[in-house]
């Protein structure tokens, strides 16, 4: 408990000293960062390049290498401008991060239906969460994963909910759909998550590899009958991003099993592939395979 706290109060200073650094400076830090993290200290290098070659075999070592050199240097950014975007304000917020097509949602929102919107590690999802309540007066939802430090988690979550947002945690929200099915609310998820339970996962497709994905999104829109969207994010230069939104499904219930996750890892997949280095590569998406899960089934593939 006291480690925990200690931990807290060094976090605590790191991010106001960070919030404190106009970007020019930040972006330097994060080149710093980039390097210590990638040549000196190897974080988490095999995992970063087995998958690549894995995701990307058609390409040379010279390219995956230039991938995760670019890589690095996003993952600091997205760190920097984490902590950053606790202090900044609104308006400078949102001339960074821009929704487009909003009249999408909105949409949905005046046939008072819930939306759920699955969304992945890409490009920048933390200053989403910082943004969504300001360009959606319907308030957000976001479902996230507690942190095991609480003292971290309990200021993470704060700084994540001043600008009208929610946070829920996972085992929370088929429970707020629930009590908000009269009155227009969007739920996003981080979608693209290893699940823990995989014997429970939704199995799809994804760079050419069965892979087990969470059964959330698809799940709650078919049992709350809630459109399904997709929100793209597009890097258009250093600490400037630009989301749009993509429909998945109006009409859930009239899908097949699999069908709302293979479309949304579908469209994730294509994302990643026009700009590679802006997906966590770092994450061990495929620790576990379908053949090791269901070894009875391997002979049905």
């Amino acid at each position: 408990m006291v480690m925990n706290y200690i931990t807290y109060i060094l976090f605590r200073i790191f991010v106001f000293k960070i919030s404190l650094l106009p970007f020019r400076a930040l972006y330097i830090f994060s080149d710093f960062l980039a390097f210590l993290l990638n040549k000196v200290l190897k974080y988490r290098k095999k995992v970063v390049y087995n998958n690549l070659r894995k995701c990307f075999p058609e390409k040379s070592e010279e390219e995956i290498k230039s991938i995760a050199d670019t890589f690095y240097r996003h993952l600091t950014d997205i760190i920097l401008e984490t902590f950053k975007g606790f202090g900044m304000s609104e308006k400078a917020l949102c001339k960074r991060y821009v929704f487009t097509n909003r009249e999408i949602l909105e949409k949905f929102y005046a046939q008072k239906r819930n939306v759920i919107c699955a969304c992945g590690h890409y490009n920048n999802w933390e200053w989403g969460g910082h943004t969504l309540g300001i360009y959606y007066p319907s308030k957000p939802f976001g479902v996230y994963k507690t942190i095991k430090n609480t003292y971290i988690d309990s200021y993470i979550k704060r700084k994540r909910t001043q600008r009208n947002i929610t946070l829920i945690s996972m085992e929370e929200t088929l429970k707020y759909m629930k009590a908000t099915h009269d009155r227009p609310s969007l739920y996003v998820l981080l979608a693209d998550q290893s699940p823990s339970n995989h014997k429970k996962a939704i199995w799809v497709d994804f760079f050419n590899t069965k892979t087990a994905c969470l059964p959330g999104v698809e799940v709650a829109a078919k049992l709350f009958d809630m459109p399904v969207v997709y929100f793209k994010s597009s890097k258009i230069k250093r600490g400037y991003y630009e989301v749009s939104t993509t429909v998945i499904t109006e009409y859930p219930k009239e899908t097949q099993k699999g069908e709302i996750t293979q479309q949304y890892m579908k469209i994730l997949e294509q994302d990643i592939k026009d700009l590679p280095p802006y997906w966590i590569w770092s994450h061990r998406r495929w620790k576990r395979t379908y053949e090791s899960v269901f070894p009875d089934n391997v002979n049905n593939l």
